[in-house]
């Protein structure tokens, strides 16, 4: 039976104890359900990009990418157009071996194949910054400044974090590099969570604060908001994880996260069902 990797979706105070408090069992199988259903949605996703976008290109049909983003593509410019390109390739590709990397029998029990998915997925994960990055460079986003900042910043950290997880896998240092793991992983479910935020916040208040050329307040805060706020809790439960905890602030903890996950399952069924799922099928063989 596969399980999750407690480093991961835990803080280590729930792997040594010998007997785990009522609060702790909520709290860890609260943490285990909301991982788990952000590696199902994250994947949908990452399946999503690479049949939407890989398809278009291979049919010839790239300025469809314009409908979920106006200026993706322009054939004036064909270094930012293959610089998107490959982020949007290189990103459905961590979104779905990123799952597969912080999943704890994986790396047990066929510890080669988690050493070669995630070279893939390091290097997955280096192309995706440098990629957005070339498009960032040579033409600048649709938003204007703001979104360059936020956006280029968002490269900066992903390219980083993807060379500190495979430096310090490669010198032995194991608990530095799940913890470079787990915010890469963080920062790779961003490009996810914007589509998700937008969705909610247009559904929620019309689209309240949104432009059309991105340059509203709600589009200036998303430069930043989706991945940010992510690096926060994955430093949270890096730094947390031998931290004696009271199980009141353990229940509480366990409620938020609760909220959180029937948020992303409402949000994961309703994108599936009208957007990403339609677009995977679509791409299918008969």
């Amino acid at each position: 039976m596969t399980t999750v990797d407690p480093a991961v979706a835990v803080p280590s105070i729930y792997r040594h104890a010998p007997r785990r408090t009522a609060s702790e069992k909520v709290l860890r199988w609260s943490a285990t359900a909301l991982v788990a259903t952000v590696w199902i949605s994250a994947t949908l996703f990452g399946l999503y990009i690479l049949a939407f976008y890989a398809g278009a290109l291979a049919e010839g049909e790239m300025a469809a990418w314009n409908r979920v983003l106006p200026g993706l593509h322009d054939p004036e410019t064909p270094a930012a157009t293959a610089g998107i390109g490959l982020h949007f390739f290189a990103g459905g590709v961590i979104l779905a071996l990123g799952c597969i990397q912080l999943i704890g029998a994986v790396r047990d029990r066929f510890p080669a194949v988690h050493r070669w998915s995630g070279r893939v997925y390091v290097l997955a994960s280096m192309l995706a910054g440098i990629g957005g990055l070339t498009f960032i460079v040579t033409k600048g986003t649709i938003g204007g400044a703001v979104m360059d900042v936020g956006f280029g910043l968002y490269g900066v950290l992903t390219v980083l974090a993807a060379v500190q997880t495979i430096r310090h896998a490669r010198a032995g240092r194991m608990e530095a590099h799940r913890a470079w793991a787990l915010r890469l992983f963080a920062l790779a479910i961003g490009s996810w969570l914007y589509r998700m935020d937008y969705g909610f916040w247009v559904l929620l208040t019309g689209g309240v604060g949104h432009a059309d050329n991105f340059t509203g307040v709600f589009d200036r805060v998303m430069a930043f908001w989706f991945y940010l706020p992510n690096l926060l809790v994955a430093e949270a439960f890096i730094r947390g994880r031998r931290a004696a905890t009271r199980p009141a602030v353990r229940l509480a903890a366990a409620g938020v996260l609760v909220v959180a996950t029937g948020f992303l399952l409402l949000g994961t069924y309703y994108f599936t069902k009208i957007y990403w799922g339609p677009a995977i099928l679509a791409r299918l063989p008969g």
